[in-house]
């Protein structure tokens, strides 16, 4: 093995911090700022410190490889893009105000890149002609911009990031769909690799488009996600791309419908409480508007609304809630007595449990009154049916029917297969076998890069601080002096004998420095392996530790050297 060269603290830049950052939220943030990985250097903008740096980029090292080992191919791509192609994908508009956008001197739009689609689209426009030049994986490691409206969390939600992108360009869909699939088996191997617990769970594909979503989501109190996995089958799914089949039931039996006065029960808890009938027998009729027109979204009383689903049903539109304007200016509409019998001029989208057959208590659109035996499919339609309620623990599994259960989760990686979204707004076609055109079908593959270091930060560490994984800490031992003369001397020609066997080594030689705080920090920095010069170091033994573990061993220098490099 090559000699790798000795970190010394006495030397390094960065200092550890005995408490908390007052603006941290999460123990990533907490523990990579104490421990003098990262440091602030704006809202959601973050400077990476030499031990950071060290670990981003053994992350980094690991996703190029696996990369690399299915035959993508690595470019580097502008990070400042022109306004043009995304405007022609609609992606302009459609990223709203988290794009950063900006002006040249000459008034000339520009973009700092969220994500590449676009840019990757047009260069293979530029550099394949034929079938034969296809397929092809590119990819790209850099930074992305999005400009959050509240960044937090550390460099778990920033406003810059490192991200792989990649790519994938094929003629035909049978191609896309191996393409995919080399993708989600590489990103098994890298986040194996990391030493990170995921999950993959089926994902909607957002602002992205495309026909099919995964994301690989690690399990995290800090995760912002949250997805839903089955005890008893394999089913596993981001909250927001979950989907009931729409069971229509019987309804012959159910008398015809029949307003009741209700005074004083605007909410469906005083209705409930007015009739003593459970939440569930109610209709819930939330009314938004959709780029300015109303539309009412048909719920169980019961559950909630998850507006993030609504607004991806009716994506790019802007979705809002109704205001008491929007009520004075629809006197048809009363408030608190909103029902889907006899509505005019108003979309109906209902979730599948308001399914043909099912019988409501609902508004009956006259103040203090409701209408009983109100039945979905006969006394009024829905015009489209959308998983819109937010999903809650103990919902039966859309596969097996099992209670779920829910879990917070950071996303680490999403898989696209776009299809030909970028390549039919930008034209990208190739000549096929017959010679005729061929639209170019896509995939699209993003893993965070930095927010990988932040996730294994979460699931890794302890009370006492970091505790990275080998393939990915800062180095493989964390040599500590006591603080004696022959204690630094032995640390150091021990470091020195590690160094030139090929081991990455961190040494702590600072002077002045007490022992206690030179373990403390060498727990906070977590390098797998700790090996301590200390009282016996005139006896020449010292003492390795495992950082996870905390197992202790006393070891002669040449036992401690031929453990460290087997």
């Amino acid at each position: 093995m090559a000699n790798v060269p000795v970190q010394r603290m006495s030397q390094l830049l960065a200092k550890t911090l005995r408490d908390d950052p007052a603006d941290a939220e999460v123990l990533s943030h907490k523990l990579l700022v104490r421990a003098g990985y990262v440091r602030r250097t704006a809202a959601g903008i973050w400077s990476w410190l030499p031990l950071g740096k060290k670990v981003l980029a053994n992350v980094e090292r690991i996703v190029r490889e696996e990369m690399d080992a299915v035959g993508a191919q690595e470019v580097l791509l502008p990070a400042i893009l022109p306004r043009e192609p995304y405007e022609a994908t609609g992606r302009w508009e459609e990223y709203g105000p988290e794009l950063f956008r900006l002006q040249d001197r000459r008034g000339g739009d520009y973009l700092l890149g969220p994500t590449h689609e676009e840019i990757f689209t047009l260069l293979v426009k530029d550099q394949a002609s034929s079938y034969k030049d296809l397929p092809v994986i590119l990819y790209q490691i850099q930074n992305k911009y999005r400009d959050e409206a509240r960044p937090r969390a550390g460099i778990l939600r920033g406003r810059e990031f490192l991200m792989k992108d990649s790519y994938s360009f094929d003629t035909e869909d049978e191609g896309l769909a191996r393409s995919y699939a080399l993708h989600r088996e590489a990103y098994q191997k890298i986040f194996a690799r990391l030493g990170l617990d995921y999950r993959i769970c089926a994902a909607t594909a957002g602002a992205m488009g495309g026909s099919k979503s995964e994301e690989f989501l690690a399990p995290a109190e800090a995760g912002e996600d949250t997805f839903a996995d089955c005890p008893n089958c394999d089913f596993a799914a981001n909250t927001e791309a979950i989907t009931y089949e729409l069971a229509s039931v019987d309804a012959s039996d159910v008398p015809a419908a029949e307003d009741i006065p209700t005074p004083d029960t605007p909410t469906i808890e005083t209705l409930a409480a007015s009739l003593g009938v459970p939440a569930s027998a109610t209709l819930k009729n939330l009314l938004v508007k959709v780029d300015g027109e109303i539309v009412a979204v048909g719920v169980p009383g019961d559950r909630e609304v998850d507006m993030d689903k609504v607004e991806a049903h009716f994506a790019p539109a802007t979705v809002e809630l109704v205001t008491e304007t929007d009520f004075a200016a629809r006197p048809d509409l009363v408030r608190g007595y909103v029902g889907p019998r006899g509505l005019e001029k108003v979309t109906y989208i209902a979730d599948p449990r308001i399914a043909p057959g099912t019988a409501w208590i609902t508004g009956a659109n006259k103040a203090g009154t409701h209408t009983k035996n109100v039945v979905a499919g006969r006394d009024f339609e829905v015009d489209a049916y959308v998983d819109v309620v937010v999903v809650q623990e103990g919902d039966p599994c859309p596969k097996c029917g099992t209670g779920l259960v829910l879990d917070r989760a950071i996303e680490i990686g999403h898989i696209f297969q776009l299809g030909r979204k970028y390549a039919d707004a930008l034209k990208l076609d190739v000549l096929g076998q017959n010679g005729k055109p061929v639209r170019v079908t896509m995939g699209s593959y993003g893993i965070g890069v930095s927010r990988a270091v932040a996730a294994l930060a979460e699931q890794s560490a302890d009370d006492k601080g970091l505790c990275w994984p080998a393939e990915v800490a800062p180095a493989d031992v964390h040599v500590v002096a006591a603080g004696k003369a022959l204690q630094t001397e032995l640390a150091l020609d021990i470091s020195g004998k590690l160094a030139a066997a090929g081991v990455r080594v961190l040494v702590d030689d600072r002077p002045g420095v007490s022992p206690g705080v030179k373990f403390t920090d060498s727990e906070l920095i977590g390098v797998p392996k700790i090996l301590v010069a200390g009282r016996r170091a005139a006896d020449g033994v010292v003492e390795l530790k495992d950082r996870r573990t905390g197992e202790r061993e006393e070891l002669t220098v040449e036992e401690a050297v031929a453990r460290l490099t087997a």
